[in-house]
């Protein structure tokens, strides 16, 4: 007799799970909206913020990233005038690297300025950029490189945007260190 109820038993429940079941309709779900998440669009607006925009993602006014030092001097006439008269780097002695410097030097500045900062580089001798001036030739100072790489001078773009602060000035160095050497 318990044998027959357990048999029983057991065909019920298989027969109670089973019937559930429907291949038309989807099954339940466990967690719904993971299966089935809304899809946003990439850099549009989200209910999540609470004016509907995108301010909430914005950093607050006058913060500025960590590690970051802000650089003083205006892009104008009179700032580029000024910086030839900053001689000194903010970076110690040892914190100057001339090897990654002049790596960076032959990356981004050898290419029409040349290797030795003669003004000789590969797209001069090609004729593409005309007038890159050599070192020796120009008044120019460690801020006054730095200046120039950060804004930009003439045919010249800013390289703000591919080389950090402290690389900028590991360049500004090397190039002071190249004309130098070319006297």
């Amino acid at each position: 007799m318990k044998t027959v109820f357990k048999i029983t038993l057991l065909a019920g429940m298989a027969f109670s799970v089973t019937s559930c079941f429907n291949k038309r309709e989807p099954n339940y779900q466990y967690m719904p909206n993971m299966y089935e998440s809304t899809a946003y669009e990439t850099y549009s607006e989200s209910p999540s913020f609470k004016r509907g925009g995108v301010e909430a993602q914005l950093p607050a006014p006058g913060t500025i990233k960590r590690g970051y030092t802000p650089y003083e001097i205006p892009n104008t006439t009179e700032g580029y005038n000024f910086s030839k008269t900053v001689s000194t780097s903010p970076l110690d002695s040892t914190e100057v690297d001339m090897e990654k410097a002049k790596g960076l030097f032959d990356i981004y500045c050898a290419i029409c300025h040349g290797t030795a900062g003669d003004g000789k580089g590969k797209l001069v001798k090609q004729e593409k950029f005309l007038g890159v001036p050599s070192y020796k030739d120009r008044v120019v100072s460690i801020g006054s490189v730095y200046h120039v790489q950060t804004y930009g001078l003439n045919s010249m773009g800013s390289y703000a945007n591919q080389l950090s602060q402290k690389e900028r000035w590991m360049v500004a160095a090397y190039v002071m260190k190249l004309k130098s050497e070319l006297k």
